[in-house]
């Protein structure tokens, strides 16, 4: 049987795989499982609960709050707030639980349920399964004044989050133009509002949610419209984020992109000539190009990586004392500030380092020279095998060593399709499709269900 849990919680589309009883389910047991582990000594256990702008969010938080307050937790609804928000006050203040309902970067008719266990980190996978075997269990709930309360702090939380991503800045911003596309999400409100206190000059795009337009055609997985608003506005340079904020992509003045593997790259360099990278290290996801690889190893800069997945990285990250990791698509983990990815921490990180070097982001940005990547899906192939196949393993051997240090192979079996993903990094478009194409056909060949 799958799990219920996937490497960011529980996920589909609302009300038909996400829907309101399983969010009271979830919050009971949920309480159960976390507040059997703490002591929480004479007071309530405690939980935040927040949410992206999808309309779904408002029945699902709702749910969620009842199963929470029904097992004896007093909650803290904050609406609608960043995932790194709630986690920031799931670490900072004296609570026990953290709950987001978000699909992130997904369409709007998805959400999904995120928990955070006290520290603001996410749940190891063993006490997910134990959260997911209590779903429907017949315990003996509390009754008349051992339910929880339900208190709204929205106002409180946001003016908490906003101090604490402003204080992050070490540099005042003035004079600095940055466009924003907000994805109609979770930061429309908080990212605008944390530059400008910061002292940006802020250009805000996509900023009007209504529980239906999240990430339709912009924010990071649409940065077309900031791409040209960027140009348009004359800003030093723009960031785009997904619906919940957790991660954030950029733009130069010119508008080309600026991806996670250049940003990491960039902060990484930073903060190893200040002296502040927990050994000189970066952690970053086997996805994460290998022209990011090559400009750490000529920075001095070694780099760990892990499967893809923020979860991974923070695993690492927390495993081996290390400061900075993330991955491609733009989840940064800085953790002087923050226990999981942060979209707007990263743009401000950004902000202060283009005005405390002087230098413009696209040239920060050079430092890594990515190599030219082609991605190839094998579609109906028993995935199982992918690994273990000798002609496979012979086959992605020759293909490495014909790209040498200059190129990477990588095989890797989807996590919810029949397919095996190849990809290839090599010096030209033209060898890294080549090499691609050959190495799925052979993956077709033998893989073949």
């Amino acid at each position: 049987m799958a799990r219920l849990f996937g490497t960011d919680g529980v996920r589909g589309v609302a009300n038909r795989d996400v829907t309101a009883e399983l969010a009271l389910d979830l919050g009971t047991s949920a309480a159960r499982v976390l507040t059997a582990r703490q002591d929480t000594g004479e007071r309530r256990p405690r939980a935040v609960v927040g949410r992206d702008t999808r309309i779904s969010g408002e029945f699902l938080g709702s749910a969620i709050c009842a199963g929470l307050a029904g097992a004896g937790v007093d909650v803290t609804d904050v609406g609608v707030l960043p995932t790194p928000g709630v986690a920031h006050l799931t670490a900072s203040t004296d609570v026990d639980l953290g709950v987001v309902i978000s699909a992130s970067h997904n369409p709007m008719p998805d959400n999904g349920i995120k928990l955070l266990a006290r520290g603001g980190f996410k749940l190891d996978d063993a006490v997910e399964d134990e959260i997911a075997a209590g779903l429907g269990a017949v315990w003996e709930r509390p009754v008349g004044s051992h339910v929880g309360r339900i208190a709204d702090h929205s106002a409180f939380a946001d003016r908490t989050y906003i101090d604490h991503l402003v204080a992050a800045a070490d540099q005042p911003l003035e004079g600095l133009r940055i466009a924003l596309d907000c994805a109609n999400g979770a930061a429309s409100d908080i990212a605008p509002l944390a530059l400008r206190e910061a002292g940006a000059d802020v250009v805000v795009i996509n900023a009007s949610p209504d529980g239906r337009n999240i990430n339709e055609k912009c924010g990071s997985t649409h940065p077309e419209q900031l791409q040209a608003v960027t140009v348009a506005s004359d800003a030093a340079f723009g960031v785009a984020y997904d619906g919940d904020a957790d991660r954030c992509i950029a733009v130069d003045h010119t508008g080309a992109l600026v991806d996670g593997d250049q940003i990491m790259g960039l902060l990484a360099t930073a903060m190893k000539e200040a002296g502040i990278l927990a050994h000189d290290t970066l952690v970053v996801t086997v996805m994460s190009n290998l022209g990011l690889l090559l400009a750490m190893r000529d920075a001095g800069i070694a780099t760990v990586q892990t499967a893809v997945g923020d979860r991974y990285v923070l695993e690492a990250m927390r495993a081996g004392g290390y400061g900075l990791g993330g991955e491609q698509s733009g989840h940064i983990i800085n953790s002087r500030y923050a226990t999981t990815g942060d979209g707007i921490l990263t743009s401000l990180l950004l902000a202060s380092r283009v005005v405390a070097s002087g230098r413009p982001l696209a040239d920060l940005a050079s430092v890594v020279t990515r190599m030219p990547q082609v991605l190839v899906n094998v579609p109906d192939v028993d995935k199982a095998r992918a690994d273990a196949d000798d002609g496979v393993a012979a086959a992605v051997q020759a293909a490495e060593q014909r790209l040498g240090e200059t190129g990477r192979v990588l095989l890797r079996p989807s996590g919810t399709e029949p397919l095996v993903r190849v990809m290839v990094e090599a010096e030209t478009v033209e060898e890294a499709e080549v090499v691609a194409h050959r190495l799925a056909g052979v993956v077709q060949e033998r893989l073949a269900l």
